[in-house]
Order: C-alpha cells, then sequence, then structure tokens
C-alpha cells in the first residue's frame, strides 16, 4: 500500500508578505512604464497611480516623465509633497529640523484630496504643489479637471500604515516602488541638496540623517507594493 504523500505545510500569517518584502527589484526602462501606465486608462473612469520610495529614489522625475508621455489631457501630477506642515508651524510643533519625516505632513489633508479626487463630483479640483527653491506648499496650484482619466501621485509615504497614511493604498489603482540602489539614490539626493543651497557637507549631513531615517521608514513599506522597479534607462530632463 503506497504511502499517502504529505500535504504541503500551512502556509504561515505573514509569509505572503515577507516575501514580497524580499523579492528583487524588477529592471525595466521608461518606456515600459509610460505602457504600462497607458494600461491604466479606462475609458469613463478614473485611475490613480501611485510612484513610492525612499529620498532620492527618483519618484517625482518619473512621475513627470510618465505623465509629460501620455497624450495631453490623459493625466495628471498631484504630488504628496504638496501637504508638507508650513515651516513656523513646524517651529512650533518642534520638528522643524526633522522636515520630511512622516509626521511633517499634513497626511488627513492629502487622503481627503484623493478621495475628493477619486470622488469625481467637482469640475475642477485645486492641489497643492511644493517649491523646492521656496521650502514651502503654494495652495490651489494644480488644477485637476474632472476629465482627467489618470491621476499620477508621488511621495515618500504613499505605502506606510501610521495613521490616515494607512488608507492611501486603498485609493490607489496601482502603486510602484522605485529602487536605484543605495549608492545611486545617497548621491542624488546629496547633488538635490548642494542644488538648493546646502553646502557639500551639509548635504551629506542632511542626506545620512534625517532624510536616512526616512529612507529606513519607507523601505518598510516596498512590500505593499505592486511593483518594485529599478531604472535602466535615463530619463532626460530640462
Amino acid at each position: 500500500m503506497s504511502a499517502t504523500p504529505a500535504s504541503p505545510a500551512a502556509e504561515a500569517p505573514g509569509d505572503e508578505a515577507l516575501r514580497a518584502e524580499a523579492r528583487a527589484a524588477e529592471s525595466c526602462t521608461v518606456e515600459v512604464l509610460v505602457e504600462r501606465a497607458r494600461g491604466l486608462l479606462v475609458e469613463g473612469r478614473r485611475s490613480f497611480l501611485g510612484i513610492t520610495g525612499a529620498p532620492g529614489a527618483g519618484k517625482s522625475t518619473l512621475a513627470e516623465a510618465v505623465v509629460a508621455a501620455l497624450p495631453p489631457g490623459q493625466a495628471v501630477l498631484v504630488g504628496m509633497d504638496g501637504f508638507h506642515l508650513r515651516d513656523d508651524e513646524l517651529t512650533r510643533l518642534g520638528r522643524r529640523e526633522r522636515k520630511g519625516a512622516i509626521d511633517t505632513f499634513d497626511s488627513a489633508g492629502y487622503v481627503h484630496l484623493l478621495e475628493r479626487l477619486r470622488a469625481r463630483t467637482d469640475a475642477v479640483v485645486y492641489a497643492p504643489v511644493f517649491d523646492r527653491g521656496l521650502e514651502e506648499s503654494i495652495g490651489s496650484a494644480q488644477p485637476v479637471p474632472a476629465e482627467i482619466p489618470l491621476v499620477v501621485t508621488e511621495g515618500n509615504y504613499l505605502l506606510a500604515t501610521d495613521g490616515d497614511w494607512a488608507r492611501v493604498r486603498d485609493l490607489l489603482d496601482e502603486c510602484w516602488f522605485l529602487e536605484p540602489g543605495e549608492d545611486v539614490r545617497v548621491d542624488r539626493l546629496v547633488a538635490r541638496h548642494e542644488r538648493f543651497g546646502r553646502s557639500p557637507e551639509e548635504a551629506y549631513a542632511r542626506t545620512v540623517g534625517s532624510d536616512g531615517r526616512n529612507a529606513e521608514l519607507v523601505a518598510t513599506t516596498r512590500g505593499r507594493a505592486d511593483a518594485v522597479l529599478r531604472l535602466t534607462s535615463t530619463i532626460i530632463t530640462s
């Protein structure tokens, strides 16, 4: 009498999440991602694409490239960074030196905006944008007409599970996690800080200090993404 084959061991709770957390980044070109975004254009409905990753991952650059590559009037970019708290409010809260940390944003306001955009009941919704030169948000700077079918949103904490941030993931039809490699990311971030007026020493200290702590938090959310991506082509910016 032959033995009955053993049943596969039951998967322990959390195993799927651990596998997702450990998966390698998928190499792809910008062109491939534009076509993937194009697949979210569905007649009669509005879709939401999230792009996340650590500071310096290239989120805003890719988001801008995707929107620019799609036909005019098909996509709009709404950044999470528009919900930075003002510097004077951060000072009042004692968080000014940690600007960019998860608790230095109006997360409830960001979620409310996404919900308004998803409801699509207003002829136009105005979103804030973040001006890196001023280091401040500018309210009502980005119009989002109801007829635009794809909203692209990018930011560090789209997949976070703290407080109101936990509501963001369910508002996105798809979310990509960018992972360019740590050396590339750090070099980009140092260069960005220098470009906006910090000395090389200040830029590096910021990158490995508060930005580094933020990157560690963002890394814990990668398992919630639909895809973990590493670009193999360079995005040309003006």
